[in-house]
Parts: structure tokens; sequence; C-alpha cells
């Protein structure tokens, strides 16, 4: 155990809990102010700062209240397995003294929203949509940490299995635990953590980081050879990378997004993956000119609209200490916008996507009813009927929809629809 981790790591505890920032936005400053640290010392803080963030609110409940230093001597000790012996030698005498009452004085707690740390109002939403026996379980696979996933690039030479033994190659302390995805035929299962920003194949395009949740999303659009695409929120470019593959870098794809800093986060991932038949654009609102241009032409139309992230969880578990529900009713409403905005570009026959990476009913089969009750020239496909093609099977139902505890991925959600006039 690391005594300098954890002092690193409260004081970034406390910075993030002050400032209310991304956890990993807090993480990289912390990181880039502190350049002599080893990789060793790095993992250590990372491991312990995701640790507490995604236990806080059963951390707070045994301390008594929000003292770092105390959280993550009890996410040690409680949650991690560490002994009173073990944490002597890098904490202090009182504190111990603290940690051995703490020990003998157990905290009884009953409620689950705070077992899974969990705020209240995202755990009744989940009783209210599963039950609570399926909640439980929900919530208790948002407490793992999700391992590293990537997308081989079909654009390049190298098959799914060539880069899986690559790996073994380069990384054959985690051969078992490097495979492929079970659900997506393009994806590669890693430890978390795996170094690969340096990998040949990572520089050379042969790889791209996706989760396996994100690659099946990209298969509901069943995009074709020549198709003309769309990818309203195209963010850093994942789907659309993926999507320019399954289209065998044919047609055109216009990846639009209101940041200029995704888009050049798009641009480095684009020269690399070898795609030449990406248009980015920026703009400033779901109604700027260059979309307007477009209306009625398209084949395809993503829209992977912003919002809570709730599906994210494993990844970025401070996204739920960071939304609310006054910030759940602004998203909705400026989900609906933009799908509204987005389904002008469909021409007779082609398919909207409509997904979020949320599991609330808020972000999703509302956002869908109210759309479809408004516009009654789309109607839905099945999930289903789309996903056999690719020989994808998660069961039937109108909507993809993906989740940590059934399906090993992030949460997804996916609506395909068809404009039928």
């Amino acid at each position: 155990m690391n005594r300098f981790a954890i002092k690193a790591c409260a004081d970034i505890l406390g910075e993030s809990l002050i400032k209310n920032l991304p956890a990993d936005v807090q993480l990289s400053y912390y990181f880039k102010n502190n350049r002599n640290l080893g990789s060793s010392d790095r993992s250590d803080i990372a491991e312990i700062y995701y640790g507490v963030i995604r236990n806080k609110r059963l951390l707070e409940e045994i301390v008594g209240d929000a003292h770092c230093k105390k959280m993550i001597l009890v996410y040690l000790l409680v949650l991690k397995g560490h002994s009173i012996k073990e944490l002597s030698g890098v904490t202090d005498e009182y504190e111990i003294e603290w940690l051995v009452e703490k020990k003998k004085n157990k905290v009884h707690i009953d409620s689950w929203p705070t077992k899974l740390s969990l705020p209240d109002w995202i755990w009744a939403k989940l009783v209210l949509y599963y039950g609570e026996e399926e909640a439980i379980a929900f919530g208790t696979s948002l407490l793992s940490p999700a391992t590293l996933q990537l997308r081989v690039n079909s654009l390049k030479t190298l098959s799914v299995q060539d880069v899986v033994n690559e790996f073994h190659l380069s990384f054959p302390d985690e051969v078992v635990k490097i495979k492929k995805t079970e659900l997506s035929k393009h994806g590669i299962t890693l430890p978390r953590g795996t170094a690969i920003q340096k990998h040949p194949l990572f520089l050379g395009g042969a790889i791209e980081v996706q989760e396996e949740g994100s690659q099946l999303l990209t298969l509901l659009l069943d995009v074709k050879r020549g198709h003309m695409v769309a990818d309203f929120c195209a963010g850093a470019g994942g789907k659309t990378l993926a999507l320019s593959a399954l289209m065998k870098n044919t047609g055109r794809i216009y990846a639009f997004d209101i940041s200029d800093r995704r888009l050049a986060n798009m641009k480095q991932r684009l020269k690399r993956s070898g795609a030449s038949n990406i248009a980015m654009q920026r703009i400033s609102n779901e109604n700027d000119l260059k979309i307007k241009r477009l209306r009625n032409k398209l084949d395809r139309v993503l829209v992977d609209a912003p919002c809570t992230g709730f599906g994210t969880l494993r990844r970025n578990p401070d996204l739920k200490w960071r939304q609310t529900e006054e910030s759940l009713a602004e998203l909705a409403t400026k989900q609906a916008s933009i799908l509204e905005a987005a389904s002008k570009l469909c021409k007779k026959g082609g398919y909207l996507v409509y997904a979020t990476c949320s599991i609330l009913n808020d972000e999703n089969e509302n956002i869908i009813a109210t759309f479809l009750e408004n516009n009654q020239h789309f109607k839905i496909i099945p999930q289903h009927i789309i996903m056999a093609k690719s020989g994808v099977d998660i069961g039937e139902g109108d909507f993809l929809k993906l989740n940590p505890h059934t399906h090993k991925t992030d949460g997804f959600f996916g609506a395909l629809m068809e404009r039928i006039v």
C-alpha cells in the first residue's frame, strides 16, 4: 500500500468535491502538474480515486461525513479488503485508532440506494422500470469498473483474431483476459488500464477504443455501400469511424458537432483510420444552415444525443453525483429538439436512429413516444430485425437496450425509425 497515493488521492478528491469537475478532468489536471509520478503511482492513485467516487454515498454513511482521507481508508479496509496492519504502515496512528473503532462498531445499513451508492432519485427510477430485484442487480453491476474494449478497424488488413494474437505477444501476462467480445464481431476486451496508446496497432489505426455496446449501436443503422449518412452529434468520432468501416469507406458520412475540441480529436483518429469518406463539420446548433441544405437527402441519420451518461457509470461514476432531476429535464428538452431537427435530413425510405448512453426512460422511450406522436411519417422498425442481419441476438423488442448486468456492456438505448412518407 502506497502512503503517497493515499495522500495524493485525498487531495484530488477534496478538489473534486469542491469544484464539482468531471473526475477524469480533475485526475488529468493533477497528473499534468505532477509529471514526475511513475506509472505505478498513477495507477494506484486512479484506482483509489475512482473507487471512492464509485462508492461515495456508502463511504460517507460509514464515515459519518465527507472526510476524504477517512473515506479512502474505509474504502481500502471495507471494500478492498486490506487489513488494519497493512494500513498502519501508510497512515497516522490516530487514524488507525479511528479505523479500529469503526471496525468494532460497524454501521448497519439497510438502504439499497446507500449500499449501491446511488442518489435516491435514480434508485427510484430503476425500481420503477425494473422492479427492486433487477434494480439491485443493475445497481450492483454499476459498482464494478469496466474493462478496456477496442474495435478492430476492418479498413486495415488485420482480422480480429490477428489482433488478439498480437496482443497476446505484447501482453503475455494478460493472455487469459485478452479475448474477443461476446456480442460484437469486431471487438476485443483487454484488462482495464492496458497501455495501448503507443502500441503499433493503435498508432497504425488497426484498432480504436470503442466500447462493445457502442459498436453494436452502429449496426442498427444497417448502412450500405454508397449511402449518404449523418452522424448528428459525432463527438470524437467513435461511431463515425465504425460506420465508415461498415460502409467499406464508400459513400459519404457527415460528422456534425458543436465542439471544436471534439472535432480536433476526431481529426487525429481519422488520420490513423484510413477512412476517406468522412466530412467533419462544426455546427452552431441543430438548426445550422449546414444541416438545412441536406434536408430530405440522406439515407441514414444517427442522433447520438447528449444525455446524462448514466449507462457509463462503470467508467464515469462521478456522473451520478453531478446530474440532477433538473438537469435531466433540461436534457430531455434538448434531446427532443435535436431529434426533431435531425429527422428532417432523412429522405423517404431513409432510416433515423435515436441513441443515448442512458438507462432512463425520460431520455429514451419517452422521447421516442413524443416524436412519433408528432411525426407520423416515421415508423419504428424493431431492432431484432436489423441486428439479426449481423448475427447479433439480444432478444426481441422494438428498442435496442443494452445494460451491464445482462449484456456486460455499458448501458445503451437505440430506436430505429423509417421515414415512410
